[in-house]
């Protein structure tokens, strides 16, 4: 049986540090959105989120970057069955893109063009790691 996918809640846009703070004002002060500051928990350098409808658009500020990425989300069903599904379609497991927070099931992979995407369970599927 194949595993099954589906969009995420989630978008990242990685920024280099000398984009970040207009980047984000933009966001909050053209706009007009609510735009937050977040703790990264050391995953990038500097974090900022805005809600865009049902998707979080989150900013990552990242220091050694010299432009702007997105980074996208899906859900699966099975993160095992979906990564030896990618496999046997020539698509590997790239988890040297950034570390996950502990206990996460996920893998990262990117798109024919090098978009990365998350491929993980959905937060209401994610145990807690033993």
């Amino acid at each position: 049986m194949s595993p099954t996918f589906r969009g995420g809640h989630n978008i990242a846009m990685k920024l280099p540090k000398a984009q970040f703070d207009s980047t984000v004002a933009f966001y909050r002060d053209v706009l007009g959105m609510e735009v937050t500051d977040e703790n990264s928990g050391g995953v990038v350098d500097q974090c900022a989120k805005v809600q865009l409808g049902p998707v979080t658009l989150w900013f990552d500020r990242v220091d050694n970057y010299a432009r702007a990425d997105l980074w996208l989300e899906l859900f699966t069903d099975d993160v095992d069955a979906a990564t030896r599904h990618l496999a046997a379609h020539g698509v590997a497991v790239q988890d040297e893109l950034e570390p996950f927070p502990a206990g996460m099931d996920a893998h990262w992979i990117s798109n024919p063009v090098g978009i990365p995407h998350i491929v993980r369970l959905a937060d209401e599927d994610q145990s807690p790691s033993s």
